[in-house]
């Protein structure tokens, strides 16, 4: 038993240093990047809802869960991330805090959007209020070129 409690203990501190040591090449675990972290699950998780229950997904030909597109989908959050990290040594070395917070409020609406999407596959009435919000949303990404 002692070897098990010595075990985790050694494996939650290996965890907790490099967990710090990514949050601080993020630019630290501020409001902003806990607000995109939640974004990103949410996303994910209804993800997996429209295509596991709904078979609605526009991710996957069957409209069903695809472990193809679920692993997509994993690696365009983590390069995210990679962009929020340099972002963030953008902001180190200009000296200011634009770039980070530029791009994680980007990143959140981006998500935001995609999670209304997922709702309303899902079938959950959307707001007209927000409904409005997104097309302003869309508009201003498309006017500035940008693309989900």
């Amino acid at each position: 038993m002692e070897h098990i409690n010595g075990f985790k203990l050694t494996l939650l501190t290996i965890l907790g240093v490099f967990g710090s040591f990514v949050t601080t090449l993020l630019g630290g675990w501020d409001t902003a990047l806990q607000t995109l972290i939640i974004f990103m699950i949410v996303d994910y998780v209804t993800g997996l809802i429209v295509a596991g229950v709904f078979k609605k997904s526009n991710k996957s030909d069957s409209g069903a869960l695809d472990s193809k597109a679920g692993w997509i989908g994993l690696c365009k959050k983590g390069g995210t991330l990679l962009i929020i990290l340099i972002a963030a040594r953008l902001d180190i070395m200009t000296g200011t805090e634009f770039f980070r917070d530029a791009a994680v409020i980007a990143y959140c609406i981006n998500e935001l959007l995609s999670i209304i999407e997922n709702a309303g596959l899902m079938g959950i009435p959307i707001p007209e209020s927000v409904k409005k919000g997104i097309d302003v949303l869309n508009s201003i990404k498309q006017s500035k070129g940008g693309g989900a």
